[in-house]
């Protein structure tokens, strides 16, 4: 792949199939996948942004943010095949082209090739999870910022701040006064 991001490369292979099967479009703040869906087809953005989020009790925790050309799974359920406990819920109008799992997953092995691709997507997923994870168990809110910043900085150009403050576990009120003192 001699460095290139792994999405990229596979997209740009699977545009060269034209495996795509439909284009959604979503309007914003319509939802793709809700808790309880078994939806394991895949998803690439080719306009607009997502969030991925679960419910506890009746609080929001956004795990994610899908942007134009990414690709977007409810991966649980793509993984598993039971149902999902994610909610994927467009924050302005979204255009997607999807892909169900069967004739993706009968792609991906096709050749040793795309095997490695999808392969070394999910390493770089998994490291970001890491990342995260490790971010949310161990740093301040001012140090979650820092190192959200400097690894997302278009999260802070696309996504509400009411969003970001989720995305990293403070208030709104918290996520201002940190904005305030950075600048």
């Amino acid at each position: 792949m001699n460095g290139m991001n792994p999405i990229n490369v596979l997209i740009a292979k699977l545009d060269q199939s034209s495996l795509w099967q439909k284009e959604v479009i979503l309007k914003r703040n319509e939802y793709l996948v809700v808790q309880g869906d078994v939806n394991s087809d895949l998803f690439h953005i080719l306009e607009g942004t997502l969030r991925i989020f679960i419910m506890d009790d009746d609080e929001e925790h956004i795990v994610r943010f899908g942007y134009e050309n990414d690709l977007v799974i409810a991966l649980d359920c793509f993984l598993t095949s039971n149902p999902t406990s994610f909610y994927i819920q467009a924050i302005k109008k979204t255009r997607l082209k999807k892909l169900s799992r069967s004739i993706f997953e009968e792609f991906i092995h096709s050749s040793s090739e795309l095997s490695s691709i999808w392969t070394s997507l999910l390493q770089s997923f998994v490291h970001q999870q890491i990342e995260r994870e490790f971010d949310l168990l161990t740093s301040s809110p001012i140090t979650r910022y820092k190192r959200v910043l400097l690894r997302s900085p278009r999260l802070f150009q696309e996504i509400p701040h009411k969003y970001i403050a989720s995305y990293l576990r403070m208030a709104p009120e918290t996520l201002s006064r940190i904005k305030k003192k950075m600048t």
